[in-house]
């Protein structure tokens, strides 16, 4: 019987510790300590925390951009220091930098040039892409004149150009209103469709349990929590029961019920609420 081949994480960080020297006499920040992580093949992965708590640091290292002090990390098995690691993956940073005299168009065909892509494949690749985030309208139009929305989803082409198996989108909806922010949400659940591997850092637990499978939460540059969103936001001990046209006397009832029960009790009623970025947008799509 043939052995089974097991295929390597899509990505992998063990006991990752980065420390910057801050200069003569000054004590060294840690980024990052002795961080522990894996990304499965094909899962959206999101690493949550809030400004300064080593998410960005993390990226880079995986990306083979910072050397580690400590530890290891790999993209699909090999080694991130290897440049051949690099070749499977797309990545997005928080701002990226296009050259604004070129058209939207012409920045996919530079950069798949970098890619040692060209001709009419790249061609085809280009426009598909523009077409997959949208941009089909504007490009021909000189990127100095996209908005901070516009400027992502172009980046998110641009990641996509050279068809990785593994995206690293790093802040993607940073400084993007909501209906720009879920335009990237829906081109992440895409790539999932697709198969492709997300790695996505955010300090907005939000904008994220719509889109991973898995989260990790940093903090002072360590790992806090780990797991699924739903496991992560759920209130242990305590059931949500949600009733439509409920009258006064079913609901005294309830309440009667709870009271008697000896074990369970009412933390809370009333009309249940939405978000209000939820709110904007079904707002501003009555107007259309």
């Amino acid at each position: 019987m043939p052995a089974t081949t097991v295929s390597p994480p899509a990505v992998t960080v063990e006991n990752l510790t980065k420390v910057f020297k801050t200069g003569l006499g000054k004590q060294a920040f840690v980024a990052v300590q002795n961080l522990s992580l894996t990304v499965q093949a094909g899962e959206v992965y999101g690493l949550i925390g809030p400004n300064g708590s080593g998410k960005s640091t993390t990226m880079k290292a995986i990306l083979g951009l910072l050397a580690p002090t400590q530890g290891r990390t790999a993209i699909f098995g090999r080694p991130s220091t290897e440049v051949e690691s690099r070749r499977d993956v797309g990545f997005l940073p928080e701002n990226p930098y296009f050259y604004k005299h070129l058209s939207g168009l012409e920045t996919l065909l530079f950069y798949g040039r970098l890619c040692s892509m060209g001709g009419q494949n790249l061609k085809d690749r280009a426009r598909e892409m523009l077409v997959l985030t949208g941009l089909e309208d504007a490009a021909d139009r000189r990127v100095a004149g996209y908005s901070k929305g516009m400027l992502q989803r172009l980046g998110l082409a641009q990641a996509l150009l050279h068809q990785p198996r593994l995206i690293v989108l790093d802040e993607p909806t940073a400084g993007v209103d909501p209906a720009g922010s879920r335009k990237i949400r829906d081109l992440v659940m895409g790539f999932k469709q697709r198969g492709i591997t997300v790695l996505v850092t955010s300090h907005l637990l939000e904008q994220m349990q719509e889109v991973c499978d898995r989260v990790g939460i940093m903090a002072h540059g360590r790992m806090m929590r780990e797991g699924r969103v739903e496991d992560l936001i759920a209130v242990e001990h305590e059931t949500e029961l949600v009733l439509a046209d409920a009258s006064p006397d079913l609901l005294a009832e309830i309440r009667s019920l709870v009271e008697n029960s000896g074990s369970a009790k009412l933390v809370r009623s009333g009309h249940p609420r939405t978000t209000l970025e939820r709110l904007f947008l079904e707002a501003t799509e009555e107007t259309k």
